[in-house]
């Protein structure tokens, strides 16, 4: 699968949080990194149909997203997790995946197992935070996705749950023949998993290319980590 972006603008009033926007991410795992205010989960929203774009195309295997109310991008294979936990804490593990299911149509079995949760029974609200993490990859799992979009999915986590997390997201683009965009502060994750990656500052793209390329890039750590160019 292959996600296309051109020429994608965004405007609230006066500010341009996505400014001309042009890139394609290719199958496997990319990275979406840039500072806070970058532009990041506004591209998101706008490949979820939370926003609408003043001007710009999206497509994706040759489907129009852009032309898609926002169910029936998740019917199609769009997959989303957010900042904010989706889980609900009264419902158990699989009680949550199967009210996913109902919204897609099924195609919740063996996910709590893949994503390394071993009681489906237990209540979202006394897992860990790296299990309620798992969760919310499973939820985004469901059916049949093709595009799948995570948001800071380690924060919070530790360094050696980050490392456990990078582990399932590698399997996940080869099982599932599925696209992966992740956003991500902890750029050590971003440079253990993604093959590529993009790098947004001011709405605007700053770079996209092999990730270990991207991170090397003066401009990239000048935007992003601060350092002089």
């Amino acid at each position: 699968m292959t996600l296309e972006i051109e020429d994608l603008r965004v405007r609230f009033g006066g500010v341009r949080p996505l400014d001309g926007v042009t890139l394609t991410f290719s199958a496997g795992l990319c990275g979406l990194i840039g500072p806070n205010g970058a532009g990041k989960t506004t591209l998101f929203n706008v490949l979820s149909g939370f926003v609408r774009p003043a001007s710009g195309t999206v497509t994706a295997g040759g489907t129009d997203l852009l032309r898609l109310a926002p169910h029936r991008r998740a019917r199609w294979g769009l997959r989303r997790t957010f900042q904010q936990e989706q889980v609900v804490a009264e419902l158990s593990a699989a009680a949550n995946l199967r009210l996913a299911a109902d919204h897609l149509g099924g195609g919740e079995e063996g996910l709590l197992g893949f994503c390394g949760l071993e009681d489906p029974g237990r209540p979202a609200g006394e897992l860990t935070l790296l299990e309620r993490r798992r969760l919310e990859l499973a939820r985004a799992l469901v059916g049949t996705p093709r595009i799948v979009l995570l948001d800071e999915p380690a924060a919070g986590l530790s360094e050696a749950e980050s490392r456990e997390l990078a582990t399932l997201l590698q399997a996940v683009p080869e099982k599932f023949d599925a696209l992966v965009v992740l956003i991500e502060h902890d750029v050590g994750l971003v440079a253990e998993v993604c093959a590529s990656t993009a790098v947004l500052d001011f709405g605007r793209l700053v770079a996209l290319g092999p990730t270990a390329q991207v991170l090397a890039d003066p401009a990239v750590r000048a935007a992003y980590l601060g350092e002089a160019p």
